[in-house]
């Protein structure tokens, strides 16, 4: 599914852009922007803080590794 993701080009992310700018208008546009910045903020502070725990078990002294 991702690989999809892969192959759009700027073209394509324009046009999908003024379409749902045309369906929905230029507020819930700017509305659907902001969730999805608010989206992206809070996935990557979840894959941080799930990083984290594997980061401090290589890091201590007399581990496993």
């Amino acid at each position: 599914m991702f690989n999809l993701l892969k192959n759009v080009g700027s073209g394509e992310v324009i046009i999908i852009a003024v379409l749902i700018l045309l369906f929905f208008g230029g507020k819930k546009f700017t509305e659907l922007a902001q969730g999805l910045k608010q989206s992206k903020k809070e996935f990557n502070k979840i894959k941080e803080d799930l990083q984290k725990p594997k980061e401090a078990k290589n890091n201590q002294p007399g581990g496993d590794s």
